[in-house]
């Protein structure tokens, strides 16, 4: 029986886990935290249940297709409710707009709001659409280990028609006029690391899940996703271990040997990185085993970090939706603070998640459970006082727009930061969402997710293909399982 080491739990990881369990090998899996589940771990305070990570859930086919892989469907785990409305964008004080799980009814809001972009829509999302479904079957399952994986006549024509080389802004702008319509049509972008001048017309797939998928919510929280995953492994045998950091890889020759903690040496025959690709390339691998330079990971760019508020109120709060987004300031120009000329922004967009609008079993009885999520330039100056500030910042905005100060609610509240996302995660300048999705950082040009020196090391997540994200990580650590059964049948 060949044995398989894993680092990390995140989605990537315990992806990867499952499969090659699933296919007779012995997996063992360390995750250097005492919760599994990464960056979408949750913790409870004051009985309130926060998932600290992820709180979107799109593309359900891709956890469907994960689950019916192993004789299972999504609601062997959870119950999946699909939002209406999919989320709020507020625009200024009495000036909200909230988008139904109904097309039709979403196009009668375009249609609204702007003569005749009801219509254009359609064209919109129409071409989103044949972006999605060739994307999710030609580009997101191939390893991305040369260009010639895409020298294919069929998915060579998709390229053109994908507009690999122009922008989302460019498309979105030249169908639609009414800024407010823009700006809900480039949101989903926001989190891809470029402004959306500089992010590739392909991402307009986003659009598609968004808006024609849905968004949907797992009953109990995000968590509930781990857990089912958790149980997957556990069916077929996988073994964690918590509060275990690997802090170097032994090698030999060109293979990887072993995973080494601070007290024990594990010897395994594949060895399989879900942690932080930077982390693991430049710190725990030995000097002549490095895939990149140095120089190489300081020309990355990086997708942004994010200050977050984890907040329990002692009331419920009238008209709060499960997600709104606070579109209220320049979307521009806290693009360019992010992006351009990294600063903390003068006058940030941000996101307010409240599950417990959905989800009673979040808070306690008639109390509500907060997540506020505000996009930052990664590596930036992190300190309380900073926090405090924007916490502040978005409260007042906040009470502008509902009519409660929710500072005077507060049961729970706890803050978290860059040097967080350093701190727990290796994150590579404290990023959040993994590398910027820019063209030249798509696809075979992302980070190789094989070790060029190290035959049977092999790399996971969200800073390799096919990027950030919890679909694509899912697909990630099922790809790299794809990739090793390959390599013990040829």
């Amino acid at each position: 029986m060949k044995s398989v080491g894993i680092i990390g739990s995140g989605f990537s990881s315990l992806a990867a886990a499952a499969c090659l369990a699933k296919e007779g090998f012995s997996v063992t899996v360390f995750e250097k935290n005492a919760e599994l589940g990464g960056r979408a771990r949750k913790f409870e305070s004051s009985g309130f249940t926060f998932d600290m990570g992820p709180s979107w859930y799109w593309m359900p086919e891709v956890f469907e297709q994960f689950y019916n892989h192993f004789g299972y469907t999504t609601s062997d785990f959870y119950k999946l409710i699909r939002l209406d409305p999919s989320y709020e964008v507020v625009f200024g004080q009495n000036d909200r707009l909230t988008l139904p799980a109904s097309y039709e009814a979403l196009r009668q809001v375009f249609e609204n709001i702007e003569f005749g972009s009801a219509v254009l829509l359609d064209k919109f999302l129409a071409d989103a659409e044949y972006k999605y479904k060739v994307g999710m079957s030609e580009f997101v399952w191939k390893p991305g280990h040369s260009i010639m994986e895409f020298a294919d006549v069929r998915v060579v024509q998709s390229l053109f028609k994908l507009q690999m080389l122009s922008s989302i802004s460019k498309q979105i702008d030249a169908l639609f006029k009414n800024e407010k319509l823009r700006n809900i049509l480039k949101f989903p972008v926001l989190f891809l690391g470029a402004t959306p001048e500089d992010t590739p017309a392909l991402y307009s797939l986003m659009n598609y899940a968004d808006l024609k998928l849905g968004t949907w919510y797992p009953s109990g929280g995000m968590y509930e996703v781990i857990d089912a995953f958790i149980t997957i492994c556990k069916k077929f045998g996988v073994v964690f271990k918590t509060n275990a950091a690997i802090k170097s890889i032994g090698s030999s020759g060109n293979k990887a040997e072993t995973l080494i903690t601070d007290t024990e040496t594990f010897p395994f025959d594949y060895i399989v990185s879900g942690a932080d690709y930077h982390h693991t390339d430049q710190i725990i691998l030995d000097a002549k085993d490095k895939n990149y330079s140095k120089k190489y990971w300081d020309n990355r760019v990086m997708a942004p970090s994010s200050l977050l508020f984890y907040i329990g109120l002692d009331t419920k709060i009238k008209g709060l939706h499960h997600h709104t987004l606070f579109f209220d300031k320049d979307f521009k120009k806290h693009a360019h603070d992010i992006y351009k000329k990294p600063a903390w922004p003068d006058e940030p967009l941000f996101y307010m998640c409240t599950p417990s609008v959905t989800d009673p079993s979040v808070a306690p009885p008639d109390k509500e459970n907060i997540f506020l999520l505000m996009p930052l330039a990664p590596d930036i100056e992190d300190n309380d006082i900073l926090r405090e500030k924007y916490f502040n910042l978005m409260c007042d905005r906040i009470n502008l727009i509902i009519g409660t100060d929710i500072r005077k609610h507060l049961l729970f509240k706890r803050s978290y930061c860059v040097e967080d996302f350093k701190n727990d995660y290796n994150a590579f300048r404290g990023n959040a969402y993994g590398l910027a999705n820019t063209l030249s950082q798509t696809a075979f040009l992302k980070p190789k997710l094989k070790n060029k020196k190290l035959e049977n090391l092999y790399y996971i997540g969200q800073l390799t293909t096919p990027g950030p994200g919890v679909p694509p990580s899912i697909i990630s650590g099922q790809v790299v399982a794809s990739e090793i059964l390959k390599r013990i049948k040829s």
